[in-house]
């Protein structure tokens, strides 16, 4: 069990490779699915319309079901533990569609029904595997916990564009038959090294459905945790709306092709996931407000520098910065979230931290893409200044989150 001294490198590994195998599934799910969709559609009218309506079925998934079985797996006992019941029987659901994906493709009804029990069975088991951080490690260890489990999550994203690509090519169907089997693995894996006990903590607390919590955080005096939530709503439709049009500005701009627009875009990730971790240990020495204070407001700046620059070396150069301040933010937002609430209430603020991220994600490309149309593209960074600049304001505004004194109980073996 981890005594507080220091964090146990290993065994937070081997959590994460829960989070790669979500993290590898979604990006083999969103590079292919939108091919298969379009060639089902070919002949359809509003084909991009309809393709990418069916592509929101796991945020709409999202902002729904994911909040409530995060929040039902705080009361979920069993002999194998409270979250684990949710990853066996969601894993393998999830794995098997995932398998037949790529031989559905032929059928349009088939496909959406697939790839709705695929959606569906995901939702039942991320919530719950991302509430195992903090259920097994403590409080002043968690954010360079999730450093690691968000680089995992970065590797699993970088297999599926640098490693699985190459499967796709031999024959569409091995990358999501491989990625199944790896699910299948890692959670076997993960039922044989984590052990949950049911005493989580000595609290007076009692376990709330999702609805109850978001209640609980919008009437409570200490405005810090509806503050919390707010700021991570607008930082992430800052950053949604750049991502989803990035590639169209590029192209109408600054004169780049979809590939280079998308080969900038990577600079992003790329340092994301190099400076995943360093987040998590400059959080841990500063304090988390401070941390993502200081992400929040030089990613504006990135942001706003980005109006002004010219396609190659500059652009890149700061995506690249621009990647660094964001691990600053992201890595260090959810450690916040769960430290103002006890431990039997972990997954639901769980579900409400992604509720809210996922909604931001739904709710961004349309609305900025309003802007573009009323306003030219040039519009694009100014609309998530804004948007970065009113999630700044809410974080001001954040007063609890930091290290919490509580022990927890659950260990792993």
């Amino acid at each position: 069990m981890n005594n507080g001294v220091k964090l146990d490198y290993r065994k937070t590994f081997v959590l994460g490779l829960g989070f790669l195998g979500i993290s590898l599934s979604w990006s083999i799910y969103n590079s292919y699915v939108p091919i298969f969709l379009a060639d089902l559609l070919k002949d359809t009218a509003y084909r991009t319309t309809l393709v990418g309506f069916i592509m929101t079925l796991d945020n709409i998934a999202a902002i729904t079901l994911q909040p409530y079985f995060g929040a039902k797996s705080d009361t979920t006992w069993t002999r194998f533990g409270r979250r684990m019941p949710y990853l066996l029987i969601g894993v393998p659901i999830a794995a098997v569609a995932f398998a037949l994906i790529p031989y559905a493709r032929f059928s349009l009804v088939s496909i959406i029904i697939v790839v709705g029990i695929m959606n569906v069975a995901m939702t039942v088991f991320r919530a719950p595997t991302v509430a195992l951080m903090p259920d097994i490690t403590l409080s002043s260890l968690r954010s360079k916990a999730n450093g690691i489990i968000n680089f995992m999550g970065g590797l699993g994203a970088l297999l599926a564009f640098f490693v699985f690509s190459s499967l796709y090519r031999a024959d569409p169907a091995f990358p999501f038959l491989v990625t199944a089997a790896l699910m299948i693995l890692i959670v076997v894996i993960l039922f044989f090294t984590i052990r949950e006990s049911q005493k989580i903590e000595s609290s007076e607390d009692k376990s709330v459905g999702i609805v109850q919590a978001m209640i609980e955080v919008w009437t409570d005096q200490d405005k810090s945790a509806r503050n919390m939530l707010l700021a991570i709503f607008f930082w992430f439709v800052g950053w949604s709306g750049i991502e989803a049009l990035f590639t169209l500005y590029g192209v109408e701009v600054w004169g780049m092709t979809p590939d280079q627009a998308a080969f900038s875009l990577g600079f992003f990730s790329l340092s994301f996931l190099v400076f995943a971790i360093p987040s998590g240990f400059i959080a841990t020495a500063i304090g988390r407000k401070k941390t993502i204070l200081a992400g929040v407001a030089c990613l504006g700046l990135v942001i706003a520098a980005l109006r002004f620059a010219n396609p190659g070396i500059t652009l890149q150069a700061l995506l690249l910065i621009g990647g660094l301040f964001w691990a600053l933010v992201n890595i260090n937002s959810y450690p916040m979230v769960v430290d103002m609430t006890s431990g039997v209430r972990t997954g639901a603020y769980t579900g409400l931290y992604y509720f809210f991220s996922s909604l931001a994600a739904i709710v961004a490309p349309p609305l900025f893409g309003r802007f573009m149309d009323a306003f030219g593209y040039q519009a694009l960074f100014p609309c998530a200044c804004v948007s970065i600049i009113v999630a700044f304001l809410f974080m001001m505004n954040v007063n609890r989150g930091e290290v919490s004194t509580i022990s927890r109980s659950i260990h792993v073996t």
